[in-house]
């Protein structure tokens, strides 16, 4: 990827994830850091390096070394609330696998580095197998996100639709991989 380099974290990509992440969450969502929504931000390594069916993708500027961009997968659906129950319903943890924290820093956008972690999150999804579904839920109010998911996955529920707006986030379904054949020999 030219100057970018994507890879799974290991325990040293974790401050910088966590940089890419809390900077994303105070800038682009503007919530800011909430303990109930985001305590895999500040533990990544106990979230996503330690459980087996799930992952953290970072995407390293290669002339700094700065971790500019991530992408999580973990083996948990929604919760309800505050998602609407049916989507909850839908998406039950331990089937599921959610795409999460998927992040690029505004200076480092527009290279593909988005696209490459999904990529690389769903063939990941593919080879540990065992999941149902692929979910992802975000906030159409970051430039940019909501047309990036609706041209690689399918909308479930845009919550500005339901009665009071919900949380006004989009939830979506990617297609879920063909399992990978592991070679025999």
């Amino acid at each position: 990827m030219g100057d970018y380099v994507i890879r799974v974290a290991g325990d040293g990509d974790v401050d910088g994830a966590r940089a890419v992440m809390l900077d994303t969450v105070y800038r682009d969502l503007k919530s800011g850091y909430v303990p109930r929504w985001h305590a895999d931000i500040i533990d990544p390594a106990g979230h996503y390096l330690r459980p087996e069916r799930c992952t953290l993708l970072v995407a390293e500027h290669l002339p700094s070394g700065e971790i500019v961009a991530t992408g999580g997968v973990r083996d948990r659906g929604p919760a309800a609330p505050p998602n609407p129950q049916w989507v909850a319903d839908r998406f039950p943890s331990g089937s599921t696998a959610q795409l999460c924290r998927i992040y690029v820093h505004p200076e480092h956008r527009r290279h593909g580095l988005a696209r490459a972690l999904v990529r690389e999150l769903t063939a990941f999804v593919a080879a540990v197998g065992g999941y149902d579904a692929i979910y992802l839920h975000t906030d159409p109010a970051v430039t940019g996100a909501e047309p990036f998911w609706r041209a690689l996955a399918h909308e479930v529920c845009d919550e500005r639709g339901l009665p009071g707006g919900g949380q006004g986030i989009v939830h979506f379904e990617l297609p879920l991989p063909a399992a990978v054949p592991v070679p025999v020999g």
